[in-house]
Formats: C-alpha cells, structure tokens, sequence
C-alpha cells in the first residue's frame, strides 16, 4: 500500500476520500495511489458508537456534490433542553451556549459510517474489515507499516482449523485513526516519545428504544443519578422511525472505585421523567465505548513521524464542554489527507514532511475550539457545583478566566474509595437489563472459545478485582473467591478497563459488537 489506514470510522474514512479524490486531481493529472482501510469489525460501522449530534460543515467540506437529503441524517435539531435531575425532579436550566445544537444534526453513527464507506469503495479505496491491526513495523525511527492480527487461534492461543497468520502490510504512509485508547497510538507514542500530557476519558453506555410517543426535543441531563463528585451527564435524542437514543457518559477519573456505569444507566432509566419518556417501549440495541475528554491540554504536541500520522479520537479531538467530537474526526482526516498527498506527491514521507498534518490541524478551527474550552473539563475534578460555577466562568471569558492551566493527571492515579455505590432495582426485561442481557443485545458475534486478550497482572486483589468487574459495562470480570475472572467472549471493545487497570490487546476479526443502528 501507498497509505495504510487503521480504523474505518469518521477520521480514517474521511481520510481515505479526500486522499482518493486528491489523487484523482482536477486538472487531468492522476497520482496512482493505493489506499487501504483496515477495521478490525466484520463490517464497517459495527464497532461505531456515539450519541450523536454532529455538526454537518466538515461532512459537506467533503462531500461538496451531495444534497442535503442524501446525507445519512435522521433529523435537524429544532428544540433542545437541559435539566438538572435529583431524585425526583427534573429541574429546567438554561442551555449553555457551548451545548447549543440548533441547526446541527442527528445521525446514527454506525448508519454514518457504512454510507462514508460506500462512498470510500466508489473512488477505488481498498476495505478491509475484519482484520485488526495488532502492530506497528518500523525501520530505525520510521514507521513502515502495519501487522495485522492473526485469527482462528483456540482458547490456549494455539492455531486451530481456520487458523489464518498475521499479515504483514508495508506502506509509505500509516495512519492511525484506531479512536480513544488506541494501542498503536499509545505503543508508538511511547516508542516516539510523543506523549507530552495525560489524557483522561470517561465511559459512554448508550441504549436505543423503540418508544410510543417520540421525542420532539433534544435533552441532556446533569445530576442524578451521577454522584455530585463525578463528572458526567445523559442525553436523550430523538432519532426519527419512534426510535429514542439515551445514554449516560462518566468521568473514569471518578473517585468512586466501585463505579458501575450500566447500573447508573439503569437507575437513570428510574426517575419519572424518563421512565414517562420510555413507558411502553423497548430496548432495540445497547452498547458502551470509552471517549477521550482531556481536551486542548491532553493533546500531544506532535501527532506525526516519519510514515506516521494520527488523526480523530485517537489524537483527543474532542470537546466536552460541546459534546463534540465526530466533525472534528472528519476534519482532521480531511487535513491529514491533504498534507500526506503532499508528502506522497514530493516523495518524502519524513517527520518533516508530514508535519504538516500537525501544523495544519494546530491552525484549523479543532484546535481553536478546544483552546477555547481547555479548562472547563479539568474545573469538575473539584466536583459538580465548583465545576459549573469555573466552566461559567470560562466560557463567558472564552477560556480566558480562570487563567493558566489546570492539570487533569492521569485517571489511574486519582485516589478512590472503594465502597458500594446504590444499585439499581432488579433486572425485568422491560426497563430493567442485567449486563449479559445487555451485551446480547449489542449483537456480540465473539466466539466462545476465543483466546484471552486481556492482560492482567498474576495476582489482583479481591478488592481490585471487585472494581473491574463493577467498572466493565459487559461483565467481562468476575471476582470469585478473591480470584479475579475473565469472561473473554463478552468483551464488546470499549476498553474502559484499559485505562485503569488490564490492558487490551487486539483480537480475531469480526469479534465484539455488531451495531445496526447505533
């Protein structure tokens, strides 16, 4: 390949387009190149999750010919609302001016997703689904191109039947567009010595119903049932067909050590005001993904090297304060494209040449935006109501007040405390799901007898353990006996345990979620 691309989602699949479009050229030149996609899902958009109000300008920047109506939207946001949840009330608030959506759009990500591929394999790019790419290949301080991860292997790691052996795929150019918690980005960040702050992220899990009455209105929420020393929120979006997006998105540098985030979803589902919403619904899909928040400073400095560029969720180019992030991906995909044309059209596909790709991004409006907000993540580390009174205050003064910079610190070294937060009420299969309830439910193809990929150190404590299996959203861990368990084949890939404790390492193509319309 000319330019490998891991991760068929926003940013590698805006990449891929602009790239293939630029070689195609205006002026009657033509620069072959071969551009692959690899995704480490069977299809693409099976792994994709977000809430998701996306702003459209980056998507019609690159699709400049396509109608409005032929876009995968299901909807324009009219009416928005947000509401501070206690217990019993849900008590109206102002709308923040960093979380006014008026005018943007309501998509189905993983709907998003496979159009952006279609549209990808029209111009001749090359997908690949169901290969995950397990490494880097690097020549001295170059990187080279990629290794995909073998498949077929037994529960003992060793080659069965459809055992078929890594790959190995030499390219001028790789970028890694793998989304939050990338292991190639964080190995070659390591590796390059690129990482220059800490990021910290938060856990998403997200529910689609088929409701009775449909929404009119987008809605988010702050308060219950997140604890006050936590930072968080919900939405609810309408998603046109009576189908209804909510979901719930925790902080991970929560000091709560037994934080269970499906079970703060199903208690959400609890308060009046939204049990009301969901009354004589059903849960059509479920699902959880891990979503980078540190902002502007959690942004490493240099996001390029030599035959490397790294773009979208795996670079942190999301806005928290906004809820944003996808227009980002788009945009830095279709910057990254132009520089990595550049550097293939001059022959040089050195660090200098591709750090245009960086310089470009630094100059865009991604970079303008979460200069903006750069604080206002950081402030809720003091909790809620500091949290609320410092972003009012940043946001009116555009980031300006309070002045300097307030560090986050990496999300496994904040202290916690390790007591049970309250339960939600029993599981009944009608507003109420167990985790394996819901892991079926996110339609799971990972096969049962699937090698670990999952390390853990030799001996956890029980307590320890205890705190991964309430944290995982899928009920991969298990705590029996003070020995910690691992139910591999639930795993659905969100790697919130990646941050705080066992790290995930890629597995077998096809494995995990297998989204429809989320």
């Amino acid at each position: 390949m000319d330019v490998a691309i891991v991760g068929a989602g926003p940013a590698g699949l805006a990449c891929a387009i602009e790239l293939a479009r630029l070689a195609r050229g205006s002026d009657g030149r033509r620069l072959e190149i071969e551009i692959g996609v690899f995704e480490k899902a069977s299809a693409a958009g099976d792994h994709s999750l977000s809430g998701a109000v996306v702003d459209p300008g980056p998507l019609r920047t690159l699709f400049p010919d396509v109608p409005e109506a032929d876009f995968p939207f299901r909807g324009e946001v009219g009416e928005e609302r947000v509401y501070l949840l206690t217990s019993r009330r849900a008590v109206p608030l102002p709308v923040p001016p960093t979380m006014r959506n008026h005018g943007n759009r309501i998509v189905s990500i993983c709907e998003l997703v496979r159009w952006m591929g279609a549209k990808a394999e029209e111009l001749g790019v090359h997908l690949f689904p169901g290969f995950p790419v397990e490494a880097l290949l690097v020549d001295e301080d170059a990187v080279q191109g990629v290794m995909t991860t073998p498949s077929g292997l037994d529960r003992n790691g060793m080659p069965g039947p459809s055992h078929v052996p890594p790959m190995d795929v030499s390219a001028r150019v790789t970028v890694l567009a793998e989304g939050a918690r990338g292991h190639l980005t964080q190995g070659w960040e390591q590796w390059a010595g690129a990482r220059s702050a800490p990021q910290t992220y938060a856990l998403g899990v997200k529910e689609l119903w088929q409701v009775k009455e449909p929404l009119d209105r987008v809605i988010h929420t702050l308060g219950w049932p997140i604890p006050w020393d936590t930072f968080g929120g919900s939405w609810m979006y309408p998603m046109g067909d009576g189908l209804l997006s909510l979901g719930l998105v925790v902080g991970l540098d929560s000091p709560h050590g037994m934080l269970d985030v499906h079970g703060l979803l199903q208690r959400f589902k609890t308060h009046p005001f939204v049990r009301s919403i969901l009354t004589g619904g059903e849960l059509v899909e479920w699902g959880a993904k891990t979503i980078p928040e540190g902002g502007y400073h959690s942004v490493t400095e240099r996001r390029h090297g030599a035959g490397l560029c790294v773009i979208g969720d795996a670079a942190g180019y999301v806005d928290v304060p906004s809820l944003k992030g996808i227009h980002y991906a788009v945009q830095s995909g279709l910057l990254a494209a132009r520089a990595i044309f550049r550097a293939l059209e001059s022959g040089d596909t050195s660090a200098a040449a591709l750090g245009q790709c960086t310089e470009a991004i630094d100059r865009s409006f991604i970079m303008t935006d979460l200069w903006k907000t750069r604080n206002i993540r950081s402030s809720f580390r003091a909790g809620l109501i500091v949290g609320v009174a410092r972003a009012g205050f940043l946001t009116l003064t555009g980031g300006r007040f309070p002045r300097g910079k307030l560090d986050m610190g990496d999300d496994a070294d904040v202290t916690r405390t390790m007591h049970r937060l309250p339960s939600p009420p029993a599981a009944d299969g009608s507003l109420i799901f167990t985790k394996q309830e819901a892991v079926y439910r996110s339609g799971n193809r990972t096969r049962d007898d699937i090698p670990v990929h999952l390390i853990t150190a030799e001996e956890v404590p029980e307590e320890v353990a205890q705190a991964y299996s309430d944290l995982c959203p899928a009920g991969v861990y298990e705590s029996r006996g003070g020995r910690l368990v691992i139910n591999a084949p639930n795993c659905i890939d969100c790697k919130a345990t990646d941050v705080l404790g066992p790290r995930w390492t890629p597995r077998e193509g096809g494995s995990g979620p297998a989204y429809r319309r989320m």
